[in-house]
């Protein structure tokens, strides 16, 4: 692995680690519910980046907190409607339909209208999963499209964390903000899971595989890769959760649905080469 080509292999290894964590994580969902598997997953990203970071808590004005604040609410909402979403239709098909939210941001903050074929791209994708004669539960769409404008929301507030906070400091501070959030609706929905070494042990996996890992690889590699280049990796976001929806779900998709997911990705990449950027670390 020459070092040119390190960054890329570092988030591609994001990609499958944060998509394996969610696979495994569907896996139980008839054992967990989905809410506290998902606090457990924050839950253990807040304690690793909080023991890693040790971020200084003073100095911030009332605004500062007020952003970091938000931006831990869209962190905790995106992950809990796409897993609520993943709880009732494909990985690959839930990630696909998630994507909208960011690629419609950065269709937004272009100002070259030619860019608006992407748009319709990824709108085409998203139209051709109607289109298959597969039952796409309704419920689980709108949870998916729930997730992708708290992705959108989650990216903005990032840009805006990373102003006023130094280094993942915020990221910390926003993962432990969206895990106190989640935390009653965890207990209201499984508490008994807490007494089970074994689900812990599976959310203390989930957490490291679904954002330890990945927003490590990622930070490593934006030290050196060109941040339109990382935009086209993470463009292979649906493809990826497609690929471990088959392979750890036994998901399979329909022809129509892996164009649906080639036009999402395509779109993605497209746009972000136009120079529209998809960024913030993978939600999934």
């Amino acid at each position: 692995m020459t070092p040119r080509s390190s960054p890329v292999w570092l988030v591609l290894v994001g990609i499958v680690s944060v998509q394996l964590g969610a696979g495994f994580a569907k896996l139980l969902f008839d054992e967990v519910d989905p809410t506290m598997l998902v606090w457990l997953r924050l839950a253990t990203s807040a304690l690793v980046f909080a023991v890693v970071a040790r971020p200084l808590l003073r100095g911030h004005s009332r605004d500062d907190w007020m952003v970091v604040i938000g931006f831990g609410a869209c962190l905790g909402l995106m992950n809990w409607a796409i897993y609520q979403s993943f709880a009732r239709i494909p990985l690959g098909i839930a990630v696909t339909i998630e994507f909208v939210g960011p690629l419609t941001l950065a269709m937004l903050s272009s100002r070259r209208g030619r860019d608006l074929a992407w748009v319709a791209l990824a709108a085409l994708g998203v139209a051709a999963l109607g289109l298959e004669r597969a039952d796409l539960d309704p419920v689980g769409v709108a949870y998916a499209l729930l997730a992708g404008a708290a992705w959108a929301g989650y990216i903005l507030l990032s840009a805006r964390t990373g102003q006023r906070w130094a280094g993942i400091s915020g990221l910390t501070v926003a993962s432990v903000v969206a895990a106190c959030a989640l935390l009653p609706a965890a207990l209201l929905a499984d508490a008994d899971a807490l007494t089970s070494p074994r689900v812990l042990a599976i959310g203390l996996a989930v957490g490291l595989l679904s954002s330890v890992v990945p927003y490590s690889c990622e930070l490593v590699a934006l030290r050196t890769l060109p941040a339109a280049t990382f935009g086209v990796l993470m463009s292979l976001e649906p493809a990826a959760a497609a690929l471990v929806g088959i392979a750890v779900v036994g998901e399979e998709l329909a022809a129509l649905q892996w164009v649906a997911v080639g036009c999402v990705v395509v779109a993605s990449a497209g746009a972000t080469r136009a120079g529209a950027r998809l960024g913030g670390p993978v939600p999934d």
